[in-house]
């Protein structure tokens, strides 16, 4: 990595060994867990505490930017702050970019290899429509992404999201839509598997038992994953494969800052 201003410039070596350790995370024997930072600070903070790889949230980056979430800050916007964190830690980072931001599959891989970023998640819900894009229509772009990235010589770990159950009534069997949407999204090339709102320990027993990708949870650091608040070990057992934090670990920060800044302001 060089710079020559206050933005670094990753070669693309550098970008491939990261992707590569990112990518190599996700098949170790236990669960990667993925803290979620927003900003330098915190990606220190989490570098610090020995993690090897981290994500950056757009609920979260979005919050520090005074931004709303669903697309809230520009495309652009976001990769500023994002590549200030990729340029400030040494381990590999993915980004949450929400429905890719109405952004071409090839612009979209270019700018985000120039902010050094490794990886990406990807969600199915397209905020400029209010509406989910067609599972078809969603592996499509995943898969264009993928071509976009190998062209580019890098392997981009792609995490692909899907809403469903963010929107169960709008399905007459979730369940069914969510396995036929991840099935979709492994062919199109996904390293890894993310169905959000997740309402069971059975549910997502039975999404781990149909996909032989990597597995994506959200996970509080306090109360445990999503769903359930399922602990460490027992994601583990189940075969959970990824852990992240989402907006929970910014939260659970603020909850906690509010309990020490209220000592200080006691009427």
């Amino acid at each position: 990595m060089t710079s020559s201003s206050s933005t670094p410039v990753f070669d693309t070596a550098t970008l491939r060994a990261r992707a590569e350790t990112l990518l190599q995370l996700h098949h170790r024997d236990a669960p990667v867990v993925l803290p979620t930072a927003w900003d330098v600070w915190s990606a220190r903070l989490i570098a610090d505490a020995g993690f090897d790889a981290l994500t950056v949230g757009s609920h979260p980056l979005a919050d520090s930017l005074g931004a709303a979430d669903g697309e809230g800050m520009t495309l652009d916007q976001a990769l500023e702050a994002i590549a200030r964190i990729t340029g400030a830690v040494d381990v590999p980072v993915s980004a949450d970019l929400e429905s890719g931001y109405d952004t071409d599959p090839a612009a979209l891989v270019e700018k985000v290899l120039a902010a050094g970023v490794v990886g990406i998640n990807i969600e199915d819900t397209v905020h400029s429509r209010g509406q989910m894009r067609g599972g078809q229509e969603h592996a499509d772009y995943i898969a264009r992404i993928r071509r976009a990235a190998e062209a580019a010589g890098v392997h981009l770990v792609i995490n692909g999201r899907t809403d469903v159950y963010k929107h169960a009534h709008d399905f007459a069997d979730p369940l069914a839509e969510t396995l036929h949407r991840l099935s979709l999204l492994e062919q199109a090339g996904a390293d890894s598997l993310y169905p959000v709102g997740l309402p069971s320990e059975q549910v997502l027993t039975t999404i781990l038992e149909q996909v032989s990708t990597p597995l994506n949870v959200t996970a509080h650091p306090e109360r445990g994953a999503i769903p359930e608040g399922l602990a460490l070990p027992r994601l583990a057992e189940l075969g959970v494969s990824r852990i992240s934090f989402g907006p929970l670990l910014q939260m659970a920060l603020g909850e906690q800052a509010a309990q020490l800044l209220g000592r200080w302001n006691e009427q």
